[in-house]
């Protein structure tokens, strides 16, 4: 199929040929386009007359057939075509080893193909003029067998690579994939000291670092979570204590059964179950089991409600500032709760004056956004340093390492404060403190327009 695709395009280049040289046969550019037809398409010419007399040859060819015809054969070619009604085709086998031309075929592989195509063309003159064309065709059997062992090789050599390319690649990326496989199985033993290796391809060096800044995060957890329990355990004792202690008081000294002593077991076991009932709170709130009930509610109002809730507190001073009442959308009872743990908040750490300030503030709408309320609670206590402004929101977070026990609530409730403003769509926090000068908690929210 090769030899006849190939036989064509040799073929139909020779009858091109013909035609641009039977069509410039009077030209003056004639001796310009033969050359370049035998340049170009490695083809020999030869003009001549009817008797046989050669006007114009090109011979580029070896072992053309056309250079070698005498003036009797070149009149022969002029008859044959002639008969033929003005062109003539032949072809004859050359076999390059031995140097023979010969008709047919045969099997040899390395016989050589001769075509010699011929035209008589007229000139204006009417004198006419045989042209012949002589061409090779090569035989492709033994350049096809020539490239199948160049195309097995490179195939071969090709496949070869591949592989040794493939093993390197697979190499650069299981091995640091087995390094992180067998430092997560350490990370999943609880040794959160372990270190990914980042080395390797980008994702694979990303993936680590993630691992990395996770095992760094569950070891502060963990610690932290050591840290609470011990403080936890540190708040149930106190309590516990107190109630044991002046039980066993009241049942072996008569005289100290007391209204006061009792008040005192009463207000512990109050204390106690507020503590208890602060952790749950936190778990049901970061697990999402307790439901937002969300309404349109006077948070000023509700500021003031709790505020009578520490009317007792004799020895402290809480100012609310508050110039209109202002309508909010949310959950009642938990925004209750967020006063009440940042006023708790500020007593536990309140300052020499013993004084707590709640603002109110009205924020006008900017650049379309709704109007806000904005709720300060200041004390004037020893401040927050600010390299911990933003972990003091965090799960079992504790500025003051050496923990000690909150005057008012059970000190964890800037967390659930976190927790439940998560909740309500639009609600901002925050806190400013400076060390010496106490701390300013706020938070923002929406104010609900009946429209």
């Amino acid at each position: 199929m090769l030899n006849t695709f190939y036989r064509s395009i040799k073929i139909h280049d020779i009858e091109n040929s013909l035609k641009d040289i039977s069509d410039n046969i009077d030209s003056d550019k004639l001796s310009t386009v033969l050359k370049n037809v035998a340049n170009d398409k490695q083809i020999c010419i030869t003009l001549c007359t009817q008797d046989g007399s050669v006007i114009y040859s090109i011979d580029v060819l070896p072992n053309c057939i056309i250079h070698e015809l005498s003036s009797y054969r070149l009149a022969r070619a002029y008859e044959l075509t002639v008969q033929n009604g003005g062109t003539f085709i032949e072809r004859t086998m050359f076999n390059e080893r031995k140097s023979q031309f010969f008709l047919g075929e045969t099997d040899d592989p390395n016989q050589i193909e001769s075509v010699i195509y011929t035209k008589i063309a007229t000139t204006k003159s009417g004198e006419n003029i045989l042209i012949l064309l002589n061409t090779s065709i090569s035989p492709v059997v033994s350049t096809v067998q020539t490239l199948k062992v160049q195309l097995l090789w490179i195939t071969v050599i090709m496949i070869v690579l591949a592989v040794i390319m493939a093993l390197l690649l697979a190499k650069n990326l299981s091995s640091p994939i087995v390094k992180i496989n067998k430092s997560a199985k350490v990370l999943a033993q609880g040794k959160y000291d372990v270190d990914f290796d980042a080395s390797g391809y980008r994702e694979i060096a990303e993936l680590a670092n993630t691992l990395n800044y996770a095992a760094k995060e569950l070891s502060k957890v963990e610690a932290l979570q050591r840290e609470l329990i011990a403080n936890i355990s540190h708040d149930l004792r106190t309590p516990l204590t107190m109630i044991t202690g002046y039980a066993e008081v009241m049942r072996d000294i008569p005289n100290e059964n007391t209204p006061e002593n009792v008040q005192i077991i009463i207000d512990e076991a109050k204390r106690l179950t507020t503590l208890v009932n602060d952790v749950l709170d936190i778990s049901k709130l970061q697990s999402g089991t307790i439901p937002f009930n969300g309404e349109v509610l006077n948070l000023t109002e509700n500021i003031r409600e709790i505020l009578t809730r520490y009317t007792k507190l004799t020895e402290y001073k809480i100012i609310f500032e508050a110039n209109e009442d202002i309508y909010v959308y949310g959950d009642a009872l938990k925004l209750s709760q967020v006063v009440y743990n940042l006023i708790n908040n500020a007593l536990t750490y309140i300052g020499e004056d013993k004084t707590v300030t709640i603002k109110q503030i009205h924020i006008p709408a900017v650049n379309g956004k709704q109007n806000r309320v904005r709720i300060e609670v200041i004390d004037t206590g020893e401040g927050i340093e600010q390299s911990k402004l933003n972990d003091i929101w965090e799960r079992y977070y504790k500025v003051d390492k050496n923990h000690k026990r909150a005057a008012i609530g059970t000190g964890l409730g800037l967390n659930i404060v976190k927790t439940i403003l998560d909740m309500h769509q639009g609600a901002t926090y925050g806190v400013k403190s400076q060390v010496g000068h106490g701390s300013t908690f706020w938070f923002e929210l929406n104010i609900y327009h009946n429209e």
